[in-house]
């Protein structure tokens, strides 16, 4: 078939930010080399114009990609470890990454939008795996 030469016009899309921010500031260095690897291998094949970070904390621990679609609101998981769905309840902090800085800085904002490259849901959302923690009836 060849290469498609014609391309539909799209908005702005932030995936060269995400794809910099994953290699030169979330996964960076030789401990992460293989999660950077199968990330952005992950990255190549997402067809979302928008991408957003999940972070585990205000420390940017990487955790997940989502992608986000400015029409719908809607904030879904691509890869990695996170909720399903993203609501606007569940967001704690908003950044946007500065590629000259290598680093995330925090937004002031509440709403999502294509400004917003990562983000933190509030700590009670993450599933605390207690081993053997079980209820028993």
């Amino acid at each position: 078939k060849g290469p498609k030469l014609f391309k539909e016009p799209s908005s702005k899309s932030n995936k060269p930010i995400i794809i910099n921010a994953i290699a030169h500031c979330c996964l960076a260095g030789k401990v992460n080399e293989s999660q950077k690897n199968v990330v952005l291998e992950e990255l190549e094949k997402c067809e979302s114009n928008h991408l957003i970070i999940l972070f585990r904390d205000g420390g940017c621990q990487f955790r997940a990609i989502y992608s986000y679609s400015p029409d719908t609101e809607e904030i879904v998981k691509f890869t990695g470890t996170g909720p399903r769905h993203i609501s606007r309840k569940m967001i704690d902090k908003l950044y946007k990454y500065s590629s000259d800085r290598k680093q995330f800085t925090v937004i002031p904002a509440k709403t999502v939008s294509v400004s917003v490259d990562a983000l933190t849901i509030h700590n009670h959302l993450w599933q605390v795996k207690r081993p053997g923690s079980a209820r028993r009836k």
